[in-house]
C-alpha cells in the first residue's frame, strides 16, 4: 500500500489541543473554539509543517476572513476575526515552546476594533425589570424563582454560566457572599445585597424538593426530585428577554447586560476599577476598563463645572 504522509502540522494541533485542555486547564468549549480556528487556518493555507507558515500566508487568510460573513450574510467582524488570529498565536508560542521552527508568534498583529459598546440598566428602567416576575401579584413557584434570577445576576455580577452552575449548598444565605469558580477555575468572592438575600430566601423556602441545583426547571416533567434539571443559559437568556419586554424596555437585555448593570453601577458609586476587576473575575485590567469612559464621575464635574459658563455670563450682561 502507497504511504501517507504524515502531516506535521495537524499532528503538533493535536498536541497543543491536548495542552491547553490539559495543561492551561482550558474549558471544553475553549478547546472546541481553538480546534475551530485553527483547522480553518490549516484548510484554508494548506499548510502542512510548522517550518512552511510565512507572514504572507498569514495575509492571505487575513484577506479571507475578511471576505467571510455570518449567518446573516454581513462581514465578520473584526473581532471576530482577531479570534482565529489570537489561537494562532497561541499555537506558535507552544511551537516555539517545544523547539519547533515556524514564524514568531509577536509577528502577527491583531486587527483594530472600535470600541465595545456597553449596555446596561439603570434607575426606572432597572426597577421595573428586577420587579417584572411579581408583576400583578404573581408569588408562583416560578415567579419566585425568576425574581430570584434577576435580583442575584445584578447583586453578583456572574456570568450566566456560573449562575446555571450554582447548587444549593454553595449559598448560604445567613452570609452576604460565597465563592464561584469562574472562568479558568479560578475562585473568587460574589456578595449578595439585602434585595438578593430576600428573594433568594423566598424562593428555597417554597421548594419541597431535595435536588442539588439552586435553580431548576418547574414544570410537568419534573414533579419528582430526582426528575428536576437545573436551568440552562439558553433558558436564563430566554427569560430575561421575557421580563425585559414585560418591563417596557425596548433595547436588547441578555444576562451579560445585568452583568454590565452591576459594574456601572459599583464604578457610578465611586468604586475603584481594581475592586471591580476582581468582583468581575476579570483576568486583565484592560476587560474592565471598557466601563470607564461611562462612569467617569470626574469627567462629569468637570462639565458641569464649566460648561456653558461664558453663555450664561452674556446673558446676564
Amino acid at each position: 500500500m502507497p504511504h501517507t504522509p504524515v502531516n506535521e502540522l495537524e499532528r503538533w494541533t493535536k498536541r497543543f489541543l491536548t495542552y491547553i485542555e490539559v495543561e492551561k486547564n482550558k474549558s471544553l468549549l475553549t478547546r472546541r473554539n481553538y480546534e475551530h480556528y485553527l483547522s480553518t487556518f490549516l484548510t484554508v493555507t494548506k499548510l502542512t509543517a510548522p517550518g512552511r507558515i510565512t507572514l504572507d500566508d498569514v495575509r492571505d487568510f487575513r484577506l479571507w476572513l475578511n471576505r467571510q460573513t455570518n449567518r446573516r450574510g454581513q462581514p465578520l467582524k473584526k473581532s471576530t476575526q482577531n479570534y482565529y488570529l489570537i489561537a494562532l498565536r497561541s499555537f506558535l508560542k507552544y511551537l516555539a515552546k517545544n523547539d519547533v521552527r515556524t514564524l514568531a508568534a509577536e509577528k502577527i498583529e491583531l486587527a483594530r476594533t472600535g470600541e465595545r459598546q456597553v449596555s446596561f440598566l439603570e434607575g426606572d428602567d432597572l426597577e421595573r425589570f428586577l420587579g417584572a416576575p411579581a408583576a400583578g401579584g404573581s408569588s408562583s413557584i416560578v415567579s419566585l424563582r425568576d425574581r430570584a434570577i434577576l435580583e442575584l445576576l445584578f447583586s453578583s455580577g456572574l456570568r450566566v454560566s456560573e449562575l446555571v452552575g450554582l447548587k444549593r449548598d454553595q449559598v448560604n444565605l445567613k452570609k452576604d457572599e460565597f465563592t464561584v469558580r469562574g472562568k479558568g477555575d479560578k475562585l473568587r468572592i460574589v456578595f449578595l445585597s439585602p434585595a438578593a438575600k430576600q428573594s433568594l430566601a423566598a424562593y428555597v423556602q417554597r421548594r419541597r424538593d431535595m435536588a442539588p441545583w439552586l435553580f431548576v426547571r418547574h414544570d410537568r416533567a419534573g414533579r419528582r426530585s430526582a426528575d428536576l434539571r437545573p436551568l440552562t443559559a439558553r433558558s436564563v437568556q430566554r427569560l430575561v428577554d421575557h421580563y425585559a419586554k414585560a418591563a417596557g424596555i425596548t433595547k436588547r437585555v441578555t444576562p451579560h447586560t445585568l452583568r454590565h448593570s452591576f459594574a456601572t453601577d459599583l464604578l457610578m458609586g465611586g468604586a475603584d476599577i481594581r475592586s471591580v476587576q476582581a468582583m468581575l473575575g476579570h483576568a486583565s485590567i484592560q476587560t474592565t476598563q471598557i466601563y470607564t469612559h461611562i462612569t467617569n464621575p470626574r469627567l462629569r464635574e468637570i462639565y458641569q463645572k464649566h460648561h456653558g459658563r461664558n453663555r450664561h455670563q452674556k446673558k446676564n450682561s
